[in-house]
């Protein structure tokens, strides 16, 4: 009756079953690993971006510092790079209009931030599948077990009794409980990764109306 014993008498249908929630199972435990390093990456050098930009430096220089170092990129910097680099060759072509330059930086940092909430997002829809679709999986491969204990035992010639029916069941139970393996981690860090990346991305689109607001007073002092 050990769990090794009872698996490898299992039918090939609830084999297949439990196999495909432990390969599930695994895939999801490796996003996880995978996606909290990178959002905890992500956070970090977003706090680290903030403070140096709001440091009162040269956005010039913080343009040439993040947009030169690839590696120690995040979010928010790509968005900052990409809205500064637009405003900066519009303004050495001499845009005229300074709203339509405001729109066309506006517009950089948008494609920019749909990019990054790509990235942050990527992998994470995989653990919706995982956490909603295993428990369902599992269940029916415990209802074909349990079917087939019984269409066994109702051919046997021999008197039912609970030693003759148990390894039956409890293999097939095997299959809902790999079922809930896999999908309680999966629904949990799930719920955690949307929690970050939508604080990520709100505090994104906060620098992106921020940024916008500075360009907008640089350019009015510059009329001026």
């Amino acid at each position: 009756m050990s769990i090794l014993h009872l698996i490898s008498e299992a039918s090939l249908t609830v084999q297949l079953v439990m196999l495909m929630l432990f390969l599930a199972s695994l895939v999801s435990w490796s996003i996880i690993f995978s996606k909290f390093m990178q959002l905890r990456r992500e956070r970090r050098l977003t706090a680290q971006f903030e403070r140096e930009f709001w440091s009162g430096g040269s956005m010039q220089s913080l343009y040439n510092q993040w947009g030169a170092e690839t590696k120690r990129a995040s979010g928010m910097s790509e968005i900052f790079v990409a809205g500064y680099r637009e405003y900066q060759r519009l303004s050495e072509r001499g845009f005229a209009n300074n709203n339509d330059l405001l729109d066309a930086v506006q517009r950089a940092m948008r494609v920019e931030l749909s990019r990054e909430i790509d990235h942050l997002e990527s992998q994470i829809p995989f653990l919706a599948t995982v956490g909603s679709t295993s428990p369902y999986v599992g269940l029916f491969g415990t209802v074909w077990g349990i079917m087939n204990s019984f269409r066994a035992l109702g051919m046997s010639t021999k008197q039912a009794t609970v030693s003759s029916v148990a390894p039956g069941i409890a293999e097939a139970l095997i299959a809902t409980a790999m079922g809930l393996f896999a999908a309680i981690p999966a629904v949990i860090a799930y719920n955690r990764f949307s929690y970050h990346v939508e604080k990520l991305v709100g505090q994104y689109e906060i620098f992106m109306e921020e940024f916008i607001s500075i360009v907008n007073r640089q350019l009015t002092i510059d009329d001026d």
